[in-house]
């Protein structure tokens, strides 16, 4: 057991002066590193210089990071092609693509099959898969981009879901240039939204919308003054 042990203990210490010496060659090419000795980055990787990686960073597999980007604490990198200039907070990306100046995370989830244009934003909480996003689009937080493809310069409200599997097969979508999904609306694949076209938050796209149109999908709200308290429900504190 002793020697088990002490086998395991060896292979341990020449990975990991293998891993520094990786990092090591690439801050000799101009990558800067918060933490070299925090840093997992596999020997095919390439980084271009003036890229800081930030600690407990991991990059696997054939990666191609661009110039003067930033890849912050925890992120993971998997088989990606990553532009210059580009952000990366405490995000997943795997087998995707990411454009010039586009700013991804905190918390983001690339999937298989991505591409994400020139200076878009994918913000928190906010998943990609399968799908392409034009430059200048932006999906700040909390949405599900899944199995469509969203033009140009369209903004995603928090909330919006591509709503692309029925259970048995996926469909997908399109968005086109220019378009503004509001907060809260359910895509429901396959649909097509047209270029320019608005839908107003919380609405349930069930059909191709075109370009320029106003889509509206909700049930008028109605009040009813006194039905609390004739409920009961709410107990009011004295």
């Amino acid at each position: 057991m002793e020697k088990k042990s002490g086998e395991t203990l060896t292979s341990y210490k020449m990975e990991e002066a293998r891993r520094i010496e990786i990092n090591v060659a690439l801050l000799e090419k101009g990558v800067e590193f918060v933490d070299l000795y925090a840093a997992y980055i596999d020997e095919e990787v390439e980084i271009g210089p003036g890229t800081v990686i930030g600690p407990c960073v991991t990059i696997k597999g054939h990666t191609v990071i661009g110039k003067n980007c930033i890849i912050g604490q925890n992120s993971r990198i998997v088989d990606s092609v990553i532009g210059d200039d580009v952000e990366i907070q405490s995000s997943v990306i795997l087998e995707s693509q990411v454009g010039r100046g586009t700013k991804v995370g905190p918390f983001a989830y690339l999937r298989p099959n991505s591409k994400v244009g020139e200076e878009c934003k994918i913000g928190d909480f906010v998943e990609v898969k399968n799908s392409t996003v034009g430059n200048g689009s932006k999906a700040s937080h909390l949405t599900y981009i899944g199995d469509s493809d969203v033009g140009c310069d369209v903004n995603l409200g928090c909330g919006v879901v591509f709503v692309n599997y029925d259970g048995t097969q996926k469909y997908r979508s399109t968005v086109g240039d220019g378009a503004f999904i509001g907060c809260n609306s359910n895509l429901v694949s396959p649909v097509t939204v047209g270029e320019g076209a608005y839908i107003a938050a919380g609405s349930t796209v069930t059909e191709d919308v075109e370009s320029d149109a106003l889509y509206v999908a909700r049930a008028r709200g109605t009040k009813k003054q006194g039905w609390v308290s004739k409920k009961g429900i709410l107990k009011r504190k004295k």
